[in-house]
């Protein structure tokens, strides 16, 4: 079974993939339009053409070139590039894949004339396929075409996450369009003294804390199948849907990971702010009604009594000197042997 982080990554590169994969189809069927079946040449190149060649060439060219991207993007350029503004991102990104995709592109042209050439001097013919092409205004309109793809997937991909990644595809599919009644787990994650610790360390500082601390979070709710509902200060509102919630007890394994990592950037925490965060967490299950609402800047949001009581719940942590407390009701669901 894939891991959620795992599949989660795996999801994101395979959108780069499927986008590569229908600009590439549109880009055949255009080029199919404009030259015809009975052209057998490209007129500007003089270049073989081979429509049904292209049609099974370009298309699954592009989608491996999508699966490089993705892959470069999310393991590597992401990481690289995360404390970077967005037009810094985009240009730089689409310099390096242009580069890439350059060389790439008349690999696939040398690739094609080594199908279409039978006999003759293949290697004289092969170069004089490749220069006719790459000195010709047909290759720089593809390479305008793959530009502009380029940097379709990466403002997808930022906007992505800068939404999250469920929330995009829920305002694509228009799924909360219409109000729906779901049952979910929330669980409200706050850290403990913020406010003395805001006035001794200073809103910068105190901002910096915050930014470390959700980021070492991360790792933590993408491996339990978590989605961050809303940061509010200080608090954050994580949110499972109740069988996500309840597989391999997710919603409890989440609180268990955070800690795991709050604890390993331990010296991290003590050196850089003197102190190492320190939260409690309440936790609940019910019905809420799920729906997109605004006008000039929409959201999705729950609505329903299961978040007041979450709230409640976790205000409790101080009166039980507890770090997490859960309702019955969840409790009655989960698989807590001890």
């Amino acid at each position: 079974m894939i891991q959620p982080k795992s599949y989660r990554l795996l999801r994101k590169i395979l959108v780069f993939a499927i986008l590569w994969f229908l600009f590439g189809l549109i880009y055949v069927v255009l080029e199919f339009g404009l030259l015809g079946k009975d052209l057998n040449y490209y007129p500007a190149t003089g270049n073989n053409y081979n429509p049904k060649m292209a049609f099974i060439v370009t298309p699954i060219g592009a989608f491996f070139i999508g699966i490089i991207q993705g892959f470069i993007e999310v393991k590597w350029l992401k990481k690289v590039f995360e404390s970077k503004p967005l037009w810094y991102k985009v240009l730089l990104k689409s310099t390096f894949y242009l580069l890439f995709i350059t060389l790439f592109l008349l690999s696939l042209v040398m690739l094609n004339s080594i199908f279409l050439f039978k006999e003759g001097k293949i290697d004289q013919a092969i170069w004089n396929d490749l220069t006719r092409f790459a000195g010709s205004f047909s290759f720089w309109s593809v390479i305008i075409y793959i530009a502009f793809t380029l940097n379709f997937a990466l403002i997808y991909s930022e906007i992505t996450n800068y939404m999250g990644n469920n929330v995009f595809y829920n305002f694509l599919f228009g799924r909360y369009h219409h109000p729906n009644q779901e049952i979910r787990i929330f669980m409200f994650l706050d850290m403990k003294g913020s406010t003395t610790i805001a006035e001794g360390l200073g809103h910068r500082r105190y901002f910096d804390l915050i930014k470390a601390y959700y980021k070492d979070m991360t790792d933590a709710i993408l491996a339990t199948s978590g989605e961050i509902y809303q940061y509010v200060g200080d608090e954050i509102v994580i949110s499972w849907k109740l069988e996500k919630g309840i597989q391999q007890n997710n919603c409890i394994e989440c609180f268990k990971k955070i800690e795991k990592s709050i604890q390993k950037n331990a010296d991290y925490y003590k050196d850089s702010f003197g102190l190492i965060p320190e939260y409690k967490a309440g936790l609940h299950l019910g019905e809420v009604t799920t729906g997109e609402i605004g006008i000039i800047k929409k959201d999705i949001i729950y609505t329903g009594d299961v978040l007041n009581t979450t709230a409640r719940i976790q205000s409790e942590c101080n009166n039980y000197n507890a770090k997490i407390l859960l309702s019955r009701s969840l409790l009655e669901k989960l698989n807590l042997n001890d």
